[in-house]
């Protein structure tokens, strides 16, 4: 299926730049009107949604992610959210939906709650590895199976999976296998006190969600054009090299000189090369641009790396941090 930005002249796609990083910026304000003092977060998950893109967030219970997920579905019109609540004993059929038999319909497909535009999967580490499997697959093909039947998911739709950070029981750890299916891997650390006094204030007339001022900004349809046209933002030669280059550092940090390369034990796969190239169009739209920078690149490398690279039991031992290394990594390798 051909592209409808494809032939585009340069300043027709100036325009949509233009036009469409507007629309992300607009998102982002609203948003932040009710979710206080997480402009990180709020940031990294529009991105995401840009590029098309899952994200799986880190972080203790109470920090606003189910409100976060209800008012994207908010601020987008003509979509609507669910919040899946992972235990150890839910099934892949209550995720995706069953086939079932009633004397009056006969045979019939009941929609389980995947069939939403913004999906919470809270504390997927909680469910066994079946239905982390079938959730994660709906999440990467947009589509599922009931029975023998196959159902598109609706677009644009966007997962954002939580896991809690505190080692507990009855807890299945997501494979590496599986991680490295999210776009970015976000942490949702507790607010600062300024904002957090911010949140006091702004609670204390406030009875129900409902309350907040937040409206429509965008459409459901504004949001597959901005995804479509993120395919066509431009990423050179050269950027593509200095892509290549990161993601080889991970993997071989003895050719590029690294500090920390003998704490890594397993480098990024190319799905990361992948990615950074998403995530760096998504962010080259939000700065009006149709075109990537470097300095596209070094902004979000982070969040794609951070999950994809693993410390061996001596660079865990010396209490080394993957962030300490994504930075050696973008310190020591020059764009072509």
């Amino acid at each position: 299926m051909t592209n409808q930005y494809a032939d585009l002249s340069e300043e027709e796609m100036a325009e949509k730049a233009d036009e469409f990083g507007e629309m992300v910026h607009d998102m982002e304000h609203m948003i932040q009107n009710a979710f206080i003092g997480q402009e990180d977060v709020v940031n990294q998950v529009l991105l995401a949604i840009v590029a098309g893109g899952n994200v799986l967030l880190e972080g203790v219970p109470g920090l606003g992610k189910s409100f976060l997920i209800e008012t994207l579905g908010r601020v987008v019109e003509g979509t609507d959210f669910n919040r899946i609540q992972f235990t150890p004993d839910k099934l892949p059929s209550d995720i995706v939906g069953v086939e079932a038999y009633n004397e009056d319909k006969g045979f019939y497909i009941e929609k389980g709650p995947i069939f939403a535009n913004f999906i919470l999967a809270d504390e997927i580490n909680r469910a066994p590895p079946k239905v982390q499997s079938a959730m994660l697959e709906a999440m990467q093909e947009h589509k599922v199976s009931i029975g023998d039947q196959t159902f598109h998911l609706p677009e644009p739709f966007f997962t954002l999976a939580t896991q809690n950070p505190v080692a507990q029981g009855g807890t299945y750890p997501l494979p590496e296998a599986q991680i490295d299916r999210f776009l970015f891997k976000v942490y949702l650390d507790y607010p600062k006190k300024k904002n957090e006094q911010k949140i006091i204030d702004m609670n204390a007339n406030i009875m129900d969600d409902d309350d907040f001022d937040i409206h429509p900004v965008v459409t459901d349809e504004d949001i597959n054009d901005i995804q479509d046209f993120s395919q066509m933002v431009t990423v050179s030669e050269e950027i593509k090299a200095y892509i290549v280059d990161l993601v080889d550092a991970s993997r071989n940090p003895e050719d590029y000189g690294l500090e920390y390369g003998e704490y890594i034990e397993w480098g990024c796969t190319p799905r990361a090369s992948i990615n950074l190239a998403l995530a760096a169009r998504a962010h080259a739209i939000y700065n009006k641009r149709h075109y990537v920078k470097p300095q596209d690149i070094r902004a979000i490398i982070e969040p794609v790396f951070i999950h994809r690279i693993l410390l061996n039991y001596e660079g865990e031992a010396q209490g080394i941090e993957v962030e300490e290394i994504i930075q050696n990594i973008v310190d020591n390798v020059p764009v072509r």
